[in-house]
């Protein structure tokens, strides 16, 4: 959707059934809205239906509080979860990290060029490495200790700071601390990861020199949602660089360096603009 655009974004999945696209696309134009993009996907598998639609909402014969609330007869014949966003918008994300730099920076500038509708609340960190980074960006930085036995008092302490703030997305761009259960399900759908490895493989520390001790012919990196499994979460993008036999772990680092800024830039467009739909173990995505 472009940014001159007002509008809805529609998120919807229900059992697949005839009709449903109709019934969908009747609705809006019944109402005068202008259906402008609709990507769905009919899963014969699991006998699921998805979709996103964008709708320009200027010419609605309605206003737009009553088009979301009557769909809900629509939506609940269907037997359907649904979402909408009003556009244009700007999501509340906060960013977590560690040490390394890299994802942080890809994130802020992508922001700035506008290629991100996001607001960064924070940049919280377990380590102060990166509060050089926010300064220059003129964004809060929170240094929060989780050496040792403050590691529960710092999930407490982040877990307070993302509810201040109001955050919609939390994103770990090389966090490099596991996070307990309560705070992964307090925040389900709201905490998108980048791990340095192509996913399922090489999970855990160091997946580089697990990769080269395999003799990998692809590194790659894994933007994925975060549960209460380790690095198991939904996939929303991954990124692959090719190998040659004279590449060195710290080669194999360089190229993955690569690949985690791609998939983590496009994990999260694709997630802020309403373009993942979380089924289970995996995550549905209509690409832009």
């Amino acid at each position: 959707m472009k940014s001159d655009v007002h509008g809805l974004i529609l998120k919807l999945n229900c059992p697949d059934q005839p009709g449903i696209v109709a019934k969908v696309a009747s609705y809006v134009a019944e109402r005068s809205g202008n259906l402008v993009e609709l990507a769905q996907f009919s899963d014969s598998l699991g006998g699921k239906f998805f979709a996103r639609l964008e709708i320009d909402t200027r010419g609605l014969r309605c206003n737009l509080d009553s088009f979301i609330n009557d769909f809900g007869d629509l939506g609940r014949s269907l037997r359907a979860d649904w979402h909408f966003r009003a556009l244009p918008y700007r999501m509340r994300t906060a960013v977590l990290v560690t040490k390394t730099d890299h994802c942080l920076h890809e994130i802020l500038w992508r922001a700035q060029m506008g290629e991100l509708p996001v607001e960064i609340t924070s940049i919280i960190g377990n380590r102060a490495d990166c509060r050089e980074v926010a300064s220059r960006y003129s964004i809060p930085f929170h240094h929060v200790e989780m050496d040792g036995d403050r590691r529960e008092s710092g999930f407490r302490q982040i877990h307070a700071l993302l509810l201040e703030q109001n955050v919609e997305l939390a994103v770990l761009a090389r966090f490099m601390q596991i996070l307990p259960d309560w705070f992964c399900m307090e925040f389900r759908g709201k905490l998108i990861n980048i791990h340095h490895s192509f996913l399922p493989a090489f999970i855990g520390a160091n997946p580089y020199r697990q990769a080269y001790d395999r003799g990998v012919k692809w590194i790659g990196a894994t933007c994925h949602y975060v549960t209460s499994d380790l690095d198991a979460g939904p996939i929303i993008e991954q990124e692959v660089e090719r190998v040659q036999h004279f590449h060195s772990p710290s080669d194999l680092a360089r190229l993955g360096r690569n690949c985690e800024r791609i998939a983590l830039a496009r994990g999260i467009r694709y997630h802020v603009h309403d373009r993942t739909i979380i089924d289970g173990n995996r995550a549905i995505v209509f690409p832009d």
